[in-house]
């Protein structure tokens, strides 16, 4: 009994010991691994916007041509329309007459009275007689199927005043090479006349020098 009262105290130290050591021989947890982090999530995308569409303004018409009745051209009706389409016909053909054709053409319409397709096609012959007078004839008559009131005037009047204005420009061309040439003309006769005294002063300055009779002979 005294034995195992004896070792019953040291058998428990003993196996305190044990179980000290047994607890440090134990493994320690391993460490938990981070839970992983959460998926972003995909964001869709923002959707393209559509550039804003301007309506389409249509281009208002003209009133003026609204007004214009069907089967008209240039605000003229078809038979102004062909009156103007002669006459640039006969100016095409005026254009290439000559002088003494010109005559007889001029002669052939005689007087237009106040006929605005006549007046024209007068002042169109006259223009082409290369005579001054003539040309302010034609311009007149120009000028006067311009400021027409009458109706079968109305289409022929644009074109009346691209003459008219064509043939003032033609007769001051004119006036200024007439007198152009007249200066010429002038200067070349002040020349002569000067040529004229030069040679008779040349003429005197000569007589001097030529001995007289009466000394040839004298010894």
């Amino acid at each position: 009994m005294t034995t195992l009262s004896v070792r019953s105290p040291i058998l428990a130290v003993a196996l305190a010991a044990a179980g000290v050591l047994a607890g440090c021989a134990t493994p320690a947890p391993a460490p938990r691994a981070p839970a992983p982090a959460p998926a972003p999530v995909a964001t869709p995308p923002a959707p393209a916007t559509r550039p804003a569409v301007q309506p389409v303004e249509v281009q208002p018409i003209a009133p003026a041509t609204q007004m214009q009745p069907a089967g008209t051209a240039n605000g003229y009706g078809n038979a102004a329309s062909e009156a103007l389409s002669r006459m640039l016909a006969y100016a095409d053909r005026a254009r290439s007459l000559q002088s003494g054709e010109a005559a007889a053409e001029i002669a052939r319409i005689g007087d237009p009275g106040d006929s605005a397709p006549l007046q024209m096609q007068l002042a169109l012959a006259l223009a082409q007689t290369r005579n001054s007078a003539d040309l302010a004839r034609a311009t007149a008559l120009m000028q006067r199927v311009a400021g027409s009131t009458q109706a079968e005037a109305q289409p022929l009047q644009p074109l009346a005043r691209v003459l008219a204005s064509r043939y003032l420009e033609q007769r001051r061309v004119e006036d200024d090479r007439d007198r152009q040439v007249q200066q010429l003309k002038e200067a070349q006769r002040r020349i002569d006349h000067l040529n004229d005294r030069i040679e008779a002063l040349r003429a005197i300055e000569r007589s001097f020098g030529r001995p007289s009779g009466a000394a040839r002979q004298s010894p």
